[in-house]
């Protein structure tokens, strides 16, 4: 993955962090083209590192989604996150 999408990922996470409860469909749709497989592996990533420093709501909530969008795009179940 190229530096380049790595920080617009990175950028629309944290949109999506900060954005006001139920506008994140928003926010993801004005960026539909980052809406991909390495998003949702960089979604994954981003819940680990919560989970680690001990924000289990911001991880669970982000596990949530990526198993949302990657169901959304077809991905394989081997590719989500498990339960």
């Amino acid at each position: 993955m190229n530096p380049e999408r790595q920080e617009a990922y990175l950028k629309l996470i944290e949109r999506v962090l900060t954005c006001p409860s139920g506008q994140e469909p928003e926010v993801l749709s004005c960026c539909s083209d980052l809406i991909d497989a390495g998003f949702v592996q960089m979604l994954i990533e981003i819940s680990a590192s919560m989970a680690r420093e001990g924000d289990e709501d911001t991880a669970n909530f982000l596990v949530q989604l990526a198993r949302l969008l990657g169901k959304s795009l077809g991905l394989s179940p081997d590719l989500m996150p498990a339960g």
